[in-house]
Order: C-alpha cells, then structure tokens, then sequence
C-alpha cells in the first residue's frame, strides 16, 4: 500500500530531489531544503557525490565483482544514471529492483526507470523498515534469483532510521535473505568532517518532521559487520575508489560509503 500522497509536509525523497536541482518536488520540500541550506549549503553539494558514488560502486559490482542482480531500496526519484543504466551498460541482461514509499516517486520510477531488452527492471511499494514485505513482494520474486547473488544498495537512507528503528538489525535481516557472494553497499551522512553545521542541519530537518540521525565512521563500519569490506574500506566517499581528483573536500561531501560482500 502506497504511503499517503502528502504534499503539505516534506518527503526525505523529494527534498533530496531539490537538493539534485530537480523538479518533482513541491513547496514544503523546498521550504525544507531552503531552510536546511541556510545553515549548511555544503547539503547541496553531498547529494551530488553521493550519485557520483552510486555509479563508481555500480560499475565496479557489474565490472569487476561480476554482479548481475541488484535491489536498491530507497531509490529516490530517478536521476541519470540510475543503477539500472549504469549495470545494464556493463551487461544488457543486469536486473534491477527498486523499492521505495512515496508515491511519486513509484509514478516516475514506473515511467522512468525501463529496462533493456535483455534485462529487468521491477519497482516494489515499501518501506525499508518493512524487510519482511520487500522480500516477500512479487515483483522482487519474480525478478530476482534469491540463490544467486545480490548486490544490496542501500544509497543514503539509513540516516533516516533512528537507532530506536534498529537500522543494524534492518540490514542484518535483509543480508541475512541474501546468498553467499552478494554485497552490500551503502552511503550514510555524517558530522565528523563539520560538526556544527550538520548538527544545525540535522535539527531544522528534525522540526520539519524528517528524521536524520548522523552516525560517525565507527557507526557507519558497524553496518558491515560480518561482511568482507572491498578496499579502500568505509571512507569518505571522495575516497572511494574516486575516477580524479575531487574539487571538493570531505566535509561538503560528508558521507561515508563503503562496499562489502558476504562471505
């Protein structure tokens, strides 16, 4: 069942959409932004970096780490590249899930988001806390080979679960449905790099009902416990792996990411 169709209050998907520069959001998603740009402008240019790492871990997954099978939660409304285009660029026949809660963002996943010829693509209403009714959701099943390896995305969400909504035990339970082989892959905001203004970030988020709970680098590596992590590790995601020098410093980018696979 689709989360309600509230455009009175902001949507984490959609106020990450403005922060991209893009159009399918509405007055309180921008009210939000524009507030929470006032005390930290570097929230502008995070979003951008953390798309730049969705498509260096992608094409490393399909390129190198030979995955054909991916299941992104929390996908966002869509955004060239999206992982589809960047997997199915490696290998026509690269299927990919997409899982999300706000209705616009299914409408535009659905119109958007086609696959090759060769390939997949599905799109899946739910909530990542929902673990039990994403893997169970027909469109995964019918899309995915659960004896197979999977990679696992999980691109700058998790700061939207407090730790009273056990984000860890989250990503154990859907690793846990996983085979040996997959991988997961994730990018979390943090405060390390400029404590005081994502904290002033986090709570003008807060008053406007988005919930951000920032976690450190400790935090963030607890995420792959039991997993092997890919070199360079859990770093800024400036650092991982990075196709050129970066123009910016690790405190506009101001998440961490890293890449793991289950052994």
């Amino acid at each position: 069942m689709a989360a309600p169709f509230d455009t009175d209050r902001p949507h984490p998907a959609r106020v990450y959409d403005v922060l991209l520069g893009g159009k399918d959001n509405f007055a309180a998603d921008r009210a939000a932004a524009a507030e929470g740009l006032k005390v930290n402008p570097n929230a502008a240019t995070a979003p951008l970096q953390n798309r730049a790492f969705l498509r260096r871990t992608v094409r490393f997954l399909a390129a190198e780490a030979g995955i054909r099978q991916f299941l992104d939660i929390g996908t966002g409304l869509p955004t060239s590249p999206n992982v589809h285009e960047v997997a199915q660029a490696v290998d026509p026949s690269a299927r990919i899930v997409y899982a999300d809660n706000d209705p616009i963002v299914l409408t535009h996943a659905r119109a958007l988001l086609t696959s090759t010829p060769q390939g997949r693509t599905a799109y899946v209403d739910a909530n990542l806390q929902d673990v039990d009714s994403i893997l169970a959701a027909p469109e995964l099943r019918d899309n995915l080979d659960l004896d197979q390896p999977v990679a696992l995305l999980l691109f700058a969400i998790l700061h939207f679960l407090d730790d009273e909504d056990d984000p860890y035990g989250v990503v154990e339970r859907l690793m846990a449905a996983l085979p040996s082989g997959s991988y997961l892959v994730l990018s979390h905001t943090t405060a390390d790099f400029d404590p005081q203004s994502w904290a002033r970030f986090v709570e003008i988020m807060r008053r406007q009902g988005i919930t951000s709970r920032l976690r450190n680098q400790s935090e963030v590596a607890r995420f792959f416990t039991g997993l092997e992590l890919v070199d360079p590790g859990v770093v800024s995601i400036l650092r991982w792996r990075p196709e050129h020098d970066s123009q910016f410093t690790d405190a506009q980018a101001a998440l961490y990411g890293g890449v793991a696979r289950k052994p």
